[in-house]
């Protein structure tokens, strides 16, 4: 990621004094290039994986190349982290700034809100047609390999599935996910309709079951993992998408989106109203084998079609995990009462409910209807706006442990004094990032700092807020990373499962790659990001990727044969401090002038910051 943090203070110091990497020949080859299958595992933390609980993806990180030094994008969500895996850019760039977006027109055929929630196939045609064809504004890998003659399809959790080829609507490539089989979904070729019928499987895309509902805080969530839904997805693969490929003459490059375990982590009920076990329970615990067992049945039919070794498998995670806390001493938020929270608790919208006492502006819903606070109600929907419903002052994008703020009005550098001065008095913000225009602002880093300032066609949020993050007291395990808790915008009750921080335990994702175009056995210490797949995955594969922004990933280098491990240092920026002490402290790592961002908030507020 090539930006700079201007003005802040950079402290840094060598962690490894490898010489920098030579640059490998391409992959030697006497016949076709190699094909190529990803595995995202959604949600899974890297230090979680282990010969016990997911040994398949144990066994190739162990085998092949174990990046060990991983790093999710920020914010950690899902539709952001693929559309760095897709493309090769950062957020920057890309414009997917969460999975929650204020878009400033109705995206979505299902609703009038300016927001757009992006887990969702018609509202990706939709962002599609607001932004000249291509909302992420680069060419994504497979729109890439497809334009060099190979077969390309997509399989598993809608939303970042699609966004995986976010061009190809009309079947270019073949995409699989929630939606198929129903109007909502892309359209599916009759052909393969009548072969995922001849496999023994139903046309239409299997729901969750008895893993769809996360209850609430009367009712306990799910207590098994995704298998209904995904035991269909694993099997039309297998038996249909595989040979298919196969079939077709030519190399391939498939993913396969795995929605554990991070479906199954958000909802599980294995910590009913509090944090222990938490995410580490039996239920999230049965999710990453879930996960693991359907990447060991693509393995075997590979093996089985005679295509083993000319594959390249990766496996990443989009994003590391946490466990939900809903505790503050200073919100007003949670003061209240409402018809669906504990007493006691901070409801969701908690930040936009503050917001609006401190500023002293009527809160709205999504659509800019007003929010009856006294009568129990609270925002919904991950959205809120604060103003009038015409021209609204602040609109709040939620998006886990993080919230995306826009200042679409005048006067907004003032506004965003007094909006950075109220979020920082809250004991559940741990970081504070401002846009150029509005800043600098004590207590608050920029949004350059961190990548968000690029080539991107969508509106870019003003402030970026990050919440706190802290260890469980009476964690099982003694690793951070597996034991981290974080304050949350969602639905999610206390000891359920939440992303969007950027505390270590939700950067620190699990990436690790095998095949006939990777070093074996190598455990690389450099740092490295889900922006770097495409990059190194088209070099692989000897295909070119043109840019629009210049916020692109690296070619992993070290982990292709020949390559030497690169020299890599850390360093910390920090912002000014504001009134009562608060600031943001961000630590990086770099290897030439990409900037890799390890944890980021308030000393004492965030998992993994170092000290």
């Amino acid at each position: 990621m090539r930006f700079a943090a201007a003005g802040a203070l950079f402290a840094g110091f060598m962690l490894t004094t490898a010489a920098a990497a030579a640059e490998p020949a391409g992959p030697a080859r006497g016949g076709p290039p190699h094909n190529l299958v990803i595995f995202v595992a959604d949600g899974l933390r890297s230090h979680i994986v282990t010969p016990e609980t997911a040994p398949e993806m144990a066994r190739i990180r162990a085998e092949g190349v174990d990046f060990q030094n991983s790093h999710s994008l920020y914010p950690t969500v899902t539709t952001v982290n693929a559309s760095a895996i897709a493309t090769g850019h950062r957020i920057g760039d890309t414009g997917d700034f969460g999975n929650t977006l204020w878009i400033g027109a109705a995206v979505s055929p299902a609703s009038p809100s300016r927001f757009a929630g992006l887990e969702d196939d018609p509202t990706l045609g939709g962002m599609n047609a607001r932004f000249g064809g291509n909302y992420l504004h680069e060419i994504s890998l497979l729109a890439a390999a497809r334009a060099h003659g190979f077969a390309t399809a997509v399989i598993g959790k809608a939303g970042p599935a699609a966004v995986q080829d976010v061009t190809a609507r009309n079947g270019e490539t073949l995409i699989i996910d929630d939606f198929t089989g129903y109007p909502e979904g892309l359209p599916l070729a009759a052909d393969v309709k009548a072969a995922i019928t001849a496999a023994g499987f139903d046309p239409h895309a299997e729901d969750r079951g008895l893993n769809g509902s996360a209850g609430d805080y009367i009712m306990s969530g799910i207590h098994v993992a995704n298998v209904q839904q995904q035991d269909w997805f694993v099997g039309v693969t297998t038996k249909v998408v595989l040979p298919r490929l196969k079939a077709s003459g030519k190399p391939f490059v498939l993913v396969f989106w795995s929605r554990d375990p991070d479906g199954t982590q958000h909802g599980n009920g294995d910590s009913f109203n509090t944090l222990s076990p938490g995410i580490n329970g039996p239920t999230s615990l049965a999710a990453i084998r879930n996960a693991d067992d359907d990447l060991h049945r693509i393995r075997e039919a590979l093996k089985a079609l005679g295509l083993a070794d000319a594959t390249d498998i990766v496996v990443t995670a989009d994003h590391g995990f946490s466990t939900v806390s809903r505790a503050s001493t200073t919100s007003t938020a949670n003061r209240r009462k409402y018809l669906d929270v504990k007493p006691g608790s901070l409801p969701p919208g908690f930040l936009a409910i503050d917001l609006a006492a401190a500023l002293k502006l009527p809160l709205r819903d999504a659509v800019g209807l007003p929010i009856d606070l006294k009568g129990g109600f609270h925002p919904r929907g991950e959205a809120a706006m604060l103003g009038s419903a015409q021209h609204p002052s602040v609109l709040i994008a939620d998006n886990g442990g993080s919230s995306l703020l826009y200042l679409p009005g005048p006067g907004a550098k003032a506004l965003a004094a007094k909006v950075v001065a109220a979020m920082i008095k809250q004991d559940y913000v741990a970081a504070v990032f401002v846009d150029d225009a509005l800043g600098p602002l004590p207590g608050a880093l920029s949004t350059r700092a961190i990548g968000l300032i690029g080539a991107a066609a969508t509106p870019r949020p003003q402030i970026v807020v990050s919440y706190k993050s802290f260890v469980m007291p009476d964690c099982v395990r003694t690793d951070p990373e597996l034991c981290a808790v974080e304050v949350s915008e969602s639905a999610y009750t206390e000891g359920q499962g939440i992303h969007g921080s950027f505390s270590r335990a939700n950067t620190h994702n699990f990436m690790a790659a095998i095949g006939p175009d990777f070093k074996s056995g190598f455990a690389d210490p450099a740092p490295v990001s889900n922006a770097d797949w495409a990059p190194t995955l088209a070099k692989i594969l000897a295909i070119p990727m043109p840019a629009n922004g210049k916020l692109t990933g690296r070619v992993m280098s070290e982990a292709l044969p020949g390559g030497a491990t690169p020299a890599f240092s850390a360093a910390v920026v920090r912002s000014t401090k504001a009134a009562g002490g608060f600031e943001t402290v961000l630590d990086t790592q770099t290897v030439g002038e990409e900037v890799y961002l390890d944890a980021a908030g308030m000393p004492g507020r965030v998992v993994g910051l170092r000290p």
